[in-house]
């Protein structure tokens, strides 16, 4: 072989190396892969794959408050349905319910379904809410709330400490007005023949049984516990047993039909958001910030981030 053809040879095969090792081996940071790794994905029961969080909370937005509500409303829902979805699945790391014991979620094909021809309009301003609200989350002395919310008020919210027995300083009491003008169902009755009302409750009732019963109100106005006789429990496992709208209710009795007639005002547990409240607050023009706060009590709006150290965890 040439001489010179020699010589080059072996310089290409000293350089092919190299080159390859500055094409495949550039430095971290110019990677798009912690990126990728700190987006957050929920996983929902029931679904194939894990979900984006801000795709995830188009479902949820979508299954929990009517389309046809104020932005800043719904924008005050993705708030609170963002934080309480990073706070139930530890940011992402556990999968999530999607029935009403979690947060109620429903995938685009559902959607669909449910909006007919109206589906591009009503999920472009579900999008609109999640999008501007993007990455906000509830707090409290710098930790993520438990961020409960429910349909309708009866006035006031409930405490966390009626509800569960157990303090929580965020979860307090506030007022919540003029749920009527946005529903018509803040007070329903229902009628509920005797022999139900004692299956449903592991009772006997009699007439005198009612004669004697008591509903014990807490500063809410929503029934702490029932007694009548021997017979004791709680508003809440009341409203459990016979579902019922909420804690807030009467009860009477129609001896000649031995019908039982109760009425309730509200629906739902009570405690934290109320989104009719969050509706009748937008009309009135508060900001989602100003109605997150308000349901909240002490609370702060902030942008969610994973640590770094977080986000090199999961590549």
């Amino acid at each position: 072989m040439d001489k010179r053809l020699l010589v080059v040879f072996i310089i290409i095969l000293f350089f092919i190396p190299v080159l390859l090792n500055l094409k495949y081996n550039r430095p971290l940071e110019s990677s798009p892969l912690e990126e990728i790794a700190c987006e957050t994905e929920i996983t929902v029961e029931g679904e194939d794959e894990p979900l984006p969080l801000e795709e995830y909370l188009i479902g949820v937005v979508a299954s929990e408050m009517p389309v046809a509500y104020s932005l800043e409303a719904l924008k005050a829902q993705a708030i609170a349905a963002r934080t309480y979805a990073l706070k139930e699945t530890a940011e992402g790391t556990k999968p999530i319910g999607r029935d009403t014991a979690a947060q109620v979620y429903m995938n685009e094909k559902e959607r669909k379904e449910r909006w007919g021809k109206s589906f591009k309009e009503n999920e472009s301003k579900i999008q609109q809410a999640i999008e501007e609200t993007k990455g906000s989350i509830i707090v409290h002395n710098e930790e993520m709330i438990t961020a409960m919310f429910f349909s309708t008020s009866n006035g006031q919210t409930e405490t966390a400490e009626n509800f569960s027995g157990n303090p929580v300083p965020y979860l307090q009491s506030v007022d919540s007005p003029d749920e009527q003008t946005v529903s018509e169902e803040v007070e329903r009755s229902a009628n509920m023949p005797l022999k139900e009302w004692n299956e449903k409750l592991g009772v006997v009732w009699k007439e005198d049984d009612f004669r004697s019963l008591q509903l014990v109100r807490n500063e809410t106005g929503r029934v702490q516990r029932v007694l009548s006789g021997t017979f004791e429990t709680t508003g809440r496992e009341l409203r459990e047993k016979l579902k019922l709208a909420s804690t807030d209710f009467n009860i009477g009795f129609d001896v000649a039909n031995k019908i039982v007639h109760i009425t309730t005002k509200g629906y739902g547990h009570g405690v934290g958001m109320s989104q009719n409240g969050a509706e009748a607050y937008a009309k009135k023009g508060w900001t989602a910030d100003q109605i997150v706060k308000h349901y909240y009590s002490n609370t702060e709006i902030k942008t969610f981030e994973k640590s770094k150290d977080e986000c090199l965890k999961n590549p």
